[in-house]
């Protein structure tokens, strides 16, 4: 009988060793092998695109690009020396393909010789997600904020009449400078309702002044921001209104997000 309980007791003590011994974490546990990330080649400085970005403007021609309020006439800005020019009499201009979630690389420039001031000084606005004709969409706002006072949520990089960015990077007329965004787009139930809002981090001239911001809605003038259900959206470039002499662009890429 002894010898039976001995027996027991050690069957026992080797049993809860081994399932102690398999209980306990290794590091294959947190470790997985598929599937693998697609290979791609880094740009060899942040003007060029890396390998799997669309190009949206290759310095020849407009031909990703078509007029907001017609979306069947191409655009029709002035193209000279590898640069956009707003053509203000010809109104917005966005991409013939609309996007969800993307990583986006526009550089811009205000005239060596802008006049105004205020809002009236190098106007612009890089519409992340174009969701109808005009103005209408989520704007990230472009204007000559070097030494030109405004109201802040309508400064250079800020998300316009929602967020101004975090510190002011921009430099001085004459100079390229550079929008890096990651966008992800909002997301909509079956009945029109908001299950996730949009949200987006901006690098301008490499600095961080959006960081991972949800937006409120869509980008008004006048009034509170507000969400209206779409899908996959054009980005769109505005031609502003205003008197000053018109910017522009040049080196815009983007990549897709899945």
């Amino acid at each position: 009988m002894k010898k039976k309980v001995i027996f027991i007791i050690c069957f026992l003590h080797v049993a809860i060793c081994y399932v102690i011994a398999q209980e306990k974490p290794k590091h294959e546990d947190t470790e997985f092998y598929s599937p693998v990330p697609n290979v791609v080649t880094p740009a060899k400085n942040n003007a060029n695109p890396p390998s799997d970005a669309i190009i949206l403007f290759d310095g020849k021609n407009l031909d990703q690009w078509v007029l907001t309020n017609d979306t069947t006439k191409p655009a029709d800005w002035i193209v000279n020396k590898k640069i956009i020019t707003v053509n203000k009499n010809r109104g917005n201009i966005q991409t013939r393909q609309s996007f969800t979630d993307y990583q986006l690389h526009l550089e811009w420039r205000i005239p060596e010789n802008i006049t105004g001031t205020g809002q009236l000084r190098g106007n612009s606005g890089l519409f992340l997600a174009s969701i109808g004709k005009g103005d209408a969409g989520y704007e990230l706002q472009i204007l000559d904020s070097y030494n030109n006072s405004t109201y802040v949520n309508g400064q250079a990089g800020s998300i316009y009449k929602q967020f101004a960015p975090l510190v002011n990077a921009n430099l001085p007329p004459g100079k390229w400078q550079t929008y890096d965004v990651a966008w992800a787009a909002p997301r909509f139930n079956d009945d029109g309702t908001l299950k996730t809002p949009a949200r987006v981090t901006v690098f301008f001239n490499g600095v961080l002044i959006q960081n991972n911001i949800e937006l409120k809605g869509a980008t008004l003038y006048v009034g509170q921001p507000s969400y209206q259900k779409h899908g996959p959206s054009p980005i769109k470039l505005q031609a502003h209104g205003d008197k000053s002499e018109p910017i522009s662009y040049r080196n815009i890429w983007i990549r897709p997000i899945n």
